[in-house]
């Protein structure tokens, strides 16, 4: 190998030396960056907790659920009023509006006339509890059922879609991550097909309690980020739900209480709540863009 072979080889090798060196350099850039991401804790309930339980929820819990309606299998909503009780108390906000089920929106229902009128209903109860109309507020519709959505559903929820975004809000829907089968060697989740045929859908709130991903009912220090709820888009993932179902937690079960709920682990007076555990990228996911809604 005379002297100008050996050069070229010397070349070379540098070359592929600085790629490597490149590769790992930027690995470790995108590492940091995720280590470095900030995941936050969050809570919601069917029940308000009471003012009182406030303070020790907030000792591990950074945001909230605030139903805007009665919530599901309720008939009266205890959260209406209590804005100012966790702002004061430092809490981020999940603003929820308990949709309609698919019985609902069958002949001669018109559901599209129903998601105009719940619409109103959704923003009419933020107004009054004192959430801005300022294009920057999220409101989660809760679409409580699995797997791809009926024709009547689509219609509904884009209907009050449209009717939530023209008030001065933004429209978000809280939806299933989990996988449900469809036709031979095939599966959906709700969120996979809100998101194609609804892509108006600002903000996903996704419930994967199926373990895994979901590690159960687990109060993590380092949070996994809400993509890995089984979709990508999510903004807040519910990983936790009281009580557990059974059919989806059985290989975490001992993380759940031996009744099969969640509860605060801090403080007496939120040791008897009963508690679905959300993760999210912001503190306050009801809030899109700069700033909060407090």
């Amino acid at each position: 190998m005379n002297a100008g072979e050996r050069m070229l080889v010397v070349l070379c090798c540098s070359l592929v030396l600085a790629a490597i060196n490149l590769a790992r350099s930027e690995t470790k850039v995108a590492q940091a960056q995720q280590n470095t991401s900030r995941v936050y804790l969050g809570f919601d309930a069917n029940d308000y907790p009471g003012d009182s339980a406030l303070p020790d929820l907030r000792k591990t819990f950074t945001f909230s659920g605030y139903w805007l309606n009665a919530p599901p299998g309720a008939k009266t909503n205890l959260w209406t009023g209590k804005r100012d009780a966790l702002i004061k108390n430092g809490f981020g906000f999940l603003l929820l509006f308990n949709g309609r089920l698919s019985q609902d929106l069958k002949p001669p229902v018109d559901p599209s006339d129903l998601g105009a009128r719940d619409a109103e209903r959704a923003v009419a109860a933020a107004q009054r509890d004192g959430f801005p109309a300022n294009e920057s507020v999220v409101i989660y519709l809760d679409m409580e059922e699995g797997g791809r959505m009926l024709p009547s559903q689509i219609n509904y929820m884009e209907s009050w879609t449209a009717g939530v975004n023209s008030k001065g809000f933004l429209a978000g829907v809280y939806c299933s991550g989990i996988k449900a089968k469809e036709g031979k060697d095939q599966t959906i989740t709700s969120a996979e097909d809100i998101h194609q045929r609804l892509p108006m859908i600002r903000a996903f709130f996704v419930y994967n309690d199926e373990c895994p991903p979901s590690p159960g009912c687990v109060i993590w220090k380092n949070p996994p980020l809400p993509s890995q709820s089984g979709f990508s888009g999510a903004r807040v993932w519910q990983f936790a739900q009281s009580p557990r179902r059974r059919n989806l937690t059985s290989r975490c079960s001992a993380t759940y209480r031996p009744d099969g709920n969640c509860y605060s682990p801090v403080g007496p007076g939120a040791a008897h709540i009963l508690l679905d555990l959300d993760v999210s990228m912001s503190a306050d996911p009801s809030t899109l863009g700069f700033g909060s809604i407090h």
